[in-house]
């Protein structure tokens, strides 16, 4: 993992809960993780590296939008041990969304956190209390679009 990784926080899971950052950075949070290399300068796409497990390589050699992508979320769901599937509940005290507020882009956000947590504890690592955050975005007013730039659903 990049020495540049933002430290998983329950702050920071609570916030892409809430919606309140960017599909891409979530995305970021997870390829990272999952072994991908930013390209020099942050600029075009994170490509697989040797890190990143053979089966999401050979599907995935650039890192899919794993908010917008359906079929990039259902494998994030699929690689989440089932010891893991309650983490959201038992971790984050997270009982879901209300059937108002539930849309594809928030289910997908909820995946990622999920998988997020068991990445922790797979690493062996505490979830720490609070930790640095990104500039918090405000929730978008339309969450079936989500904020400008995030890429449309597929």
């Amino acid at each position: 993992m990049s020495s540049n990784s933002w430290i998983l926080s329950r702050t920071l899971l609570m916030a892409i809960l809430e919606d309140r950052l960017s599909d891409q950075f979530v995305a970021s949070l997870v390829w990272e993780r999952l072994g991908y290399l930013c390209p020099e300068g942050g600029e075009g796409p994170w490509l697989a590296g040797p890190e990143t497990p053979t089966d999401w390589g050979k599907d995935f050699p650039e890192a899919p939008p794993v908010i917008a992508s359906r079929q990039a979320s259902v494998r994030l769901t699929r690689s989440i041990p089932r010891e893991s599937k309650q983490l959201l509940k038992q971790q984050l005290n997270f009982g879901g969304y209300r059937i108002d507020e539930l849309y594809p882009r928030r289910t997908r956000r909820a995946t990622a956190v999920n998988w997020l947590l068991a990445w922790l504890v797979s690493a062996g690592e505490p979830l720490q209390e609070d930790g640095a955050l990104p500039a918090l975005l405000d929730a978008p007013a339309d969450p079936v679009q989500g904020h400008p730039g995030d890429p449309p659903l597929g």
